[in-house]
């Protein structure tokens, strides 16, 4: 999959694409129902299927602090995109110049003469351009005028509900991983590379690969059953805390995972930890003795989850 960065790094080679616009946050069930859908009218005009994204996002831009916690980075939805398909990914830096451009600038520059786009799939809530001005039926006229195709998103629902990245946020904050898992359509996880900690959990007893979690807010916090998949490697079964520690102070979001068997040294590995079972929320304890009991209760409880027969499915 070729990733463009930015309309600047557009050549004319890249004309010519059926494309859709959006977020793409997480990768989900949703998504991918829409990305079948650009497929479907990509094979038949031997036509590369694209992606434009937004890095950071638009709710991120204007919101900042309030924007909401994203289900995946750049790198991660990256590789779900490229594991569905997709031959390109246009990612747009959201800055104060593209808020600016207005819905007819958007498409001129970016869709007609960046891409050469022949069919477009969108939803019919999808603004863009200044003030979010345009809408579907904007693009509709354009592209009629144009000449490419516009077409509505298949709306995609699990138990009579939308599927949706505010669903799935609802869902992980609810600690409710089985139903996260039905509407990604996979486990939720993280991806990160292993650094040096405070040696806290070795101290205790229980060494840990720390993955620290670069994103404003995480989506999801508390003590989990996971499976780490090491880069090039094999997966393992584990016992994970992801928060700030408040038993000892911290401050940033760190995320804590201990192998239930030993895997080497794991230092500068990328890793990618998939959240099976909520345990328990994070919670201070009046001692790191306390502390380290409670995690023993914790691994034993993660043995239990993987002894039992077809804990995978």
């Amino acid at each position: 999959m070729e990733l463009i960065r930015g309309v600047h790094n557009l050549r004319p080679a890249h004309l010519g694409c059926v494309a859709t616009i959006g977020n793409y946050d997480g990768v989900h069930l949703g998504h991918r129902a829409v990305l079948e859908q650009v497929h479907n009218l990509a094979r038949p005009l031997g036509l590369p299927v694209t992606v434009v994204t937004f890095e950071p996002s638009p709710q991120e831009y204007f919101a900042a602090e309030g924007a909401p916690a994203r289900l995946s980075r750049l790198p991660e939805k990256l590789a779900e995109l490229a594991g569905a398909g997709v031959d390109r990914v246009l990612c747009l830096r959201f800055d104060r110049a593209l808020a600016r451009l207005s819905a007819t600038e958007f498409v001129e520059r970016l869709l007609i003469r960046g891409l050469g786009v022949r069919e477009l799939v969108v939803g019919d809530d999808f603004r863009f351009g200044r003030g979010r001005e345009g809408d579907f039926d904007l693009l509709a006229q354009i592209g009629h005028q144009a000449g490419f195709g516009v077409h509505r998103t298949r709306t995609l629902t699990v138990d009579g509900e939308r599927v949706s990245s505010s669903r799935i946020r609802s869902c992980l904050a609810n600690g409710d991983l089985p139903q996260a898992r039905r509407l990604l359509g996979r486990p939720y996880s993280l991806c990160g590379r292993v650094v040096h900690g405070e040696k806290l959990g070795r101290e205790l007893g229980f060494p840990t690969a720390n993955l620290p979690v670069r994103r404003r807010v995480s989506p999801l916090r508390g003590i989990f059953v996971v499976q780490a998949q090491l880069s090039h490697g094999a997966a393992h079964a584990g016992v994970a805390s992801l928060g700030t520690r408040p038993t000892v102070n911290g401050r940033e979001t760190l995320l804590e995972v201990h192998l239930l068997e030993p895997a080497g040294n794991l230092y500068g590995r990328r890793m990618r930890v998939f959240f099976l079972k909520h345990l328990r929320d994070e919670q201070r304890f009046e001692s790191v003795e306390l502390m380290r009991q409670q995690i023993a209760l914790d691994v034993q409880a993660a043995r239990d989850y993987f002894s039992q027969p077809g804990w995978a499915e």
